[in-house]
């Protein structure tokens, strides 16, 4: 105990202890190095529902529209939003197995999809959003 309280001494004498300005010490030393800050919980109160009527009509790309009868050979239905459309043309082109192995981002056109694409042999997937524009009534 005679060992522990002297090294307890040493360390704590009261030179080290002092905050005193005239003291050589600086007291961001003492300070001690494991405080965690402390989060309080706060409770959330539910927000109000919504005003309206609950859904509203889809608007942009979502909006359906009347497409050309070329376009209805590829996706089979006579109205259908740009989103869908491009769903279905990719759904189209993998079950008909149209990209090129080698680029995956090439596209081998068939006849119903050259109709759309303007006639060209191959695209690129970037291209398809911009050449079914037309197909939109």
């Amino acid at each position: 105990m005679t060992a522990s309280s002297a090294f307890v001494s040493t360390f704590f004498s009261p030179q080290t202890l002092s905050f005193s300005p005239k003291s050589s010490c600086s007291p961001r030393l003492l300070l001690p190095t494991n405080v965690r800050m402390v989060r309080t919980v706060t409770l959330a109160t539910a927000s109000k529902p919504a005003t309206g009527t609950g859904t509203r009509a889809p608007r942009g790309i979502m909006k359906p529209r009347s497409i050309t009868p070329e376009m209805q050979a590829v996706v089979g239905v006579p109205e259908i939003s740009r989103a869908l459309a491009l769903k279905q043309i990719w759904a189209y082109i993998k079950e008909h197995n149209l990209q090129d192995p080698e680029n995956k981002k090439m596209i081998n056109c068939d006849e119903k999809l050259k109709k759309i694409f303007g006639g060209k042999d191959r695209i690129g997937f970037l291209e398809i959003a911009g050449l079914i524009s037309p197909h939109f009534l």
